[in-house]
Protein backbone atom coordinates (compact mmCIF):
# COMPACT_ATOMS: atom_id res chain seq x y z
CA UNK A 1 0.00 0.00 0.00
CA UNK A 2 1.62 3.21 -1.50
CA UNK A 3 2.24 5.62 2.08
CA UNK A 4 0.30 8.47 3.01
CA UNK A 5 2.42 10.99 5.12
CA UNK A 6 1.20 12.20 8.44
CA UNK A 7 1.05 15.63 7.18
CA UNK A 8 -1.65 13.99 4.36
CA UNK A 9 -3.41 12.82 7.33
CA UNK A 10 -3.46 15.80 9.78
CA UNK A 11 -4.83 18.17 6.46
CA UNK A 12 -7.59 15.29 6.22
CA UNK A 13 -8.34 15.75 9.69
CA UNK A 14 -8.41 19.54 9.97
CA UNK A 15 -11.02 19.74 7.56
CA UNK A 16 -13.26 20.84 10.31
CA UNK A 17 -10.61 22.98 11.94
CA UNK A 18 -11.46 26.12 9.86
CA UNK A 19 -12.53 29.14 12.03
CA UNK A 20 -15.11 31.81 11.46
CA UNK A 21 -15.44 33.02 7.74
CA UNK A 22 -14.71 36.48 7.11
CA UNK A 23 -16.83 39.43 5.73
CA UNK A 24 -14.74 39.51 2.81
CA UNK A 25 -14.84 35.90 2.09
CA UNK A 26 -11.54 34.73 3.46
CA UNK A 27 -10.79 32.27 6.26
CA UNK A 28 -8.40 30.79 8.49
CA UNK A 29 -7.26 27.12 8.30
CA UNK A 30 -5.76 25.42 10.96
CA UNK A 31 -3.91 22.09 10.40
CA UNK A 32 -2.40 19.89 12.76
CA UNK A 33 1.06 19.03 11.67
CA UNK A 34 2.80 16.88 14.65
CA UNK A 35 3.00 17.57 18.16
CA UNK A 36 4.21 21.47 18.29
CA UNK A 37 4.04 21.82 14.61
CA UNK A 38 1.49 23.31 13.05
CA UNK A 39 0.08 25.59 9.90
CA UNK A 40 -1.74 28.23 9.74
CA UNK A 41 -3.22 29.68 6.11
CA UNK A 42 -5.92 32.77 5.63
CA UNK A 43 -5.57 35.63 3.21
CA UNK A 44 -3.28 33.63 0.47
CA UNK A 45 -0.54 33.92 3.65
CA UNK A 46 0.44 30.52 4.79
CA UNK A 47 2.54 30.42 8.35
CA UNK A 48 4.56 27.50 9.54
CA UNK A 49 5.09 27.14 13.59
CA UNK A 50 7.89 25.11 14.66
CA UNK A 51 8.21 22.90 11.47
CA UNK A 52 10.19 20.28 13.10
CA UNK A 53 10.95 16.10 13.46
CA UNK A 54 10.16 15.06 9.66
CA UNK A 55 10.55 16.73 6.55
CA UNK A 56 7.86 14.62 5.47
CA UNK A 57 5.24 16.21 7.43
CA UNK A 58 5.08 19.15 5.58
CA UNK A 59 6.11 17.67 1.50
CA UNK A 60 2.30 17.95 0.66
CA UNK A 61 1.89 21.60 2.04
CA UNK A 62 2.18 24.89 0.45
CA UNK A 63 5.44 26.63 0.82
CA UNK A 64 5.78 29.13 3.74
CA UNK A 65 5.67 32.67 3.73
CA UNK A 66 6.00 32.95 7.48
CA UNK A 67 8.04 30.04 9.55
CA UNK A 68 7.57 30.91 13.67
CA UNK A 69 10.57 29.10 16.06
CA UNK A 70 9.58 29.56 19.46
CA UNK A 71 12.81 27.85 21.56
CA UNK A 72 15.68 26.19 20.64
CA UNK A 73 14.78 22.57 21.64
CA UNK A 74 14.56 19.87 18.55
CA UNK A 75 10.55 19.62 18.33
CA UNK A 76 10.88 23.35 18.11
CA UNK A 77 13.73 24.25 15.91
CA UNK A 78 14.58 21.69 13.54
CA UNK A 79 17.37 23.16 11.01
CA UNK A 80 17.18 19.40 8.65
CA UNK A 81 13.61 20.31 8.15
CA UNK A 82 13.98 24.22 7.43
CA UNK A 83 16.69 23.15 4.98
CA UNK A 84 14.53 20.79 3.13
CA UNK A 85 11.19 23.12 3.05
CA UNK A 86 10.95 25.82 0.49
CA UNK A 87 11.63 28.82 1.92
CA UNK A 88 12.42 31.08 -0.52
CA UNK A 89 9.74 33.34 0.22
CA UNK A 90 9.73 32.92 3.48
CA UNK A 91 10.55 34.91 6.76
CA UNK A 92 11.65 33.26 9.72
CA UNK A 93 10.55 34.93 13.05
CA UNK A 94 12.34 33.96 16.07
CA UNK A 95 14.10 34.82 19.58
CA UNK A 96 17.90 35.31 19.85
CA UNK A 97 18.81 32.24 21.31
CA UNK A 98 17.30 30.47 18.12
CA UNK A 99 18.72 32.81 15.95
CA UNK A 100 22.11 32.27 16.84
CA UNK A 101 21.69 28.57 16.19
CA UNK A 102 20.49 28.69 12.85
CA UNK A 103 22.91 28.96 9.84
CA UNK A 104 24.59 31.93 9.17
CA UNK A 105 23.55 32.02 5.11
CA UNK A 106 19.58 32.37 6.68
CA UNK A 107 20.34 35.39 7.92
CA UNK A 108 18.97 37.82 5.74
CA UNK A 109 15.55 36.25 6.06
CA UNK A 110 15.79 36.17 10.09
CA UNK A 111 13.93 38.72 12.09
CA UNK A 112 14.78 38.50 15.88
CA UNK A 113 11.80 39.18 18.58
CA UNK A 114 12.81 39.88 21.97
CA UNK A 115 9.59 39.13 24.53
CA UNK A 116 7.29 42.16 24.18
CA UNK A 117 8.20 43.26 20.62
CA UNK A 118 5.88 43.21 17.77
CA UNK A 119 6.94 42.87 13.46
CA UNK A 120 4.42 43.08 11.10
CA UNK A 121 5.41 40.56 8.27
CA UNK A 122 3.68 39.94 5.28
CA UNK A 123 0.63 41.66 6.38
CA UNK A 124 0.57 39.25 10.32
CA UNK A 125 1.11 41.21 13.12
CA UNK A 126 2.57 38.89 15.13
CA UNK A 127 3.70 39.97 19.06
CA UNK A 128 6.34 37.46 20.93
CA UNK A 129 5.27 36.42 24.45
CA UNK A 130 6.75 35.31 27.11
CA UNK A 131 7.22 31.81 28.17
CA UNK A 132 8.61 30.01 30.72
CA UNK A 133 9.19 27.50 33.58
CA UNK A 134 7.72 28.17 36.96
CA UNK A 135 9.29 28.93 39.35
CA UNK A 136 11.88 31.29 37.65
CA UNK A 137 14.99 28.97 38.30
CA UNK A 138 18.56 28.83 36.66
CA UNK A 139 18.30 25.94 35.62
CA UNK A 140 14.56 25.56 33.98
CA UNK A 141 14.59 23.95 31.33
CA UNK A 142 12.69 27.02 29.88
CA UNK A 143 13.92 30.17 31.61
CA UNK A 144 12.03 33.24 31.09
CA UNK A 145 13.73 35.66 28.04
CA UNK A 146 14.77 33.19 26.12
CA UNK A 147 12.17 31.49 23.81
CA UNK A 148 8.57 33.10 22.71
CA UNK A 149 5.19 32.01 22.52
CA UNK A 150 3.04 33.98 19.91
CA UNK A 151 0.25 36.24 19.06
CA UNK A 152 -0.55 36.83 15.78
CA UNK A 153 -3.64 38.44 14.14
CA UNK A 154 -4.25 36.58 10.94
CA UNK A 155 -7.60 36.13 8.83
CA UNK A 156 -9.16 38.42 10.71
CA UNK A 157 -8.48 36.72 13.99
CA UNK A 158 -6.55 37.05 16.90
CA UNK A 159 -4.11 33.60 17.44
CA UNK A 160 -1.99 32.68 20.88
CA UNK A 161 0.53 29.81 20.30
CA UNK A 162 1.96 28.92 23.51
CA UNK A 163 5.28 27.78 23.12
CA UNK A 164 6.50 25.72 26.11
CA UNK A 165 5.19 27.09 28.67
CA UNK A 166 3.46 26.98 32.44
CA UNK A 167 0.39 28.97 32.92
CA UNK A 168 2.31 32.28 33.23
CA UNK A 169 0.95 35.68 34.44
CA UNK A 170 1.26 36.81 30.47
CA UNK A 171 -0.77 34.23 29.29
CA UNK A 172 -3.36 34.69 32.17
CA UNK A 173 -4.00 38.24 31.33
CA UNK A 174 -3.82 37.88 27.80
CA UNK A 175 -7.17 39.37 26.07
CA UNK A 176 -9.40 39.14 23.22
CA UNK A 177 -8.45 35.75 22.02
CA UNK A 178 -9.87 34.08 19.06
CA UNK A 179 -7.74 30.90 19.08
CA UNK A 180 -5.27 29.68 21.10
CA UNK A 181 -2.81 26.74 21.09
CA UNK A 182 -2.37 25.64 24.65
CA UNK A 183 0.45 23.34 25.40
CA UNK A 184 0.62 19.93 28.09
CA UNK A 185 3.18 17.98 28.81
CA UNK A 186 4.88 17.12 31.99
CA UNK A 187 7.94 17.73 33.08
CA UNK A 188 8.65 20.30 30.31
CA UNK A 189 5.71 22.68 30.67
CA UNK A 190 2.26 22.03 32.75
CA UNK A 191 -0.34 19.22 33.38
CA UNK A 192 -4.01 19.48 32.30
CA UNK A 193 -5.00 21.35 35.57
CA UNK A 194 -2.84 24.17 35.29
CA UNK A 195 -3.06 24.43 31.30
CA UNK A 196 -7.46 24.29 32.23
CA UNK A 197 -6.73 27.39 34.95
CA UNK A 198 -5.20 29.06 32.37
CA UNK A 199 -7.73 29.08 29.76
CA UNK A 200 -10.31 29.43 32.30
CA UNK A 201 -8.42 33.14 33.29
CA UNK A 202 -8.08 34.61 29.54
CA UNK A 203 -11.03 32.54 28.37
CA UNK A 204 -10.21 32.73 24.33
CA UNK A 205 -13.22 31.59 21.81
CA UNK A 206 -11.51 28.59 20.66
CA UNK A 207 -8.85 26.41 22.43
CA UNK A 208 -6.85 23.84 20.54
CA UNK A 209 -4.49 21.57 23.34
CA UNK A 210 -1.57 20.87 21.10
CA UNK A 211 2.24 19.60 22.40
CA UNK A 212 0.06 17.02 24.93
CA UNK A 213 1.92 13.98 24.46
CA UNK A 214 1.31 11.48 26.93
CA UNK A 215 -1.87 13.87 28.20
CA UNK A 216 -5.25 13.36 28.92
CA UNK A 217 -6.63 15.33 26.27
CA UNK A 218 -10.70 14.91 27.21
CA UNK A 219 -9.88 15.07 30.77
CA UNK A 220 -8.58 18.89 29.96
CA UNK A 221 -11.08 19.46 27.85
CA UNK A 222 -14.14 18.78 30.21
CA UNK A 223 -11.73 20.57 33.07
CA UNK A 224 -12.49 23.73 30.71
CA UNK A 225 -16.41 22.85 29.94
CA UNK A 226 -17.51 22.15 32.86
CA UNK A 227 -16.41 25.66 34.24
CA UNK A 228 -17.29 27.45 30.47
CA UNK A 229 -18.77 25.90 28.69
CA UNK A 230 -18.41 29.27 25.84
CA UNK A 231 -15.21 28.27 25.52
CA UNK A 232 -14.79 25.61 22.65
CA UNK A 233 -12.14 22.88 22.88
CA UNK A 234 -11.11 21.43 19.68
CA UNK A 235 -9.41 18.34 20.00
CA UNK A 236 -7.28 17.29 16.95
CA UNK A 237 -5.22 14.46 15.67
CA UNK A 238 -1.44 15.75 16.49
CA UNK A 239 0.29 12.18 16.41
CA UNK A 240 -1.24 10.34 13.96
CA UNK A 241 1.52 7.76 13.87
Amino acid sequence: MKKIYPAIIALLLSLTSVAQVRKNGERLQIIPVHHASLVLQADNKVVYVDPAEKASYFEELPAPDLILITDIHSDHMDAKVIEAIDKNKAIIVAPQAVADKLPAAWKPQIVVLKNGEKTTQHGIAIEAIPMYNLPEEAESRHPKGRGNGYLLTIGGKRVYISGDTEDIPEMRELKNIDLAFICMNLPYTMDINQAASAVLAFKPGIVYPYHHRGQNIMAFKKLVNDKNKRIEVRVRQWYPE
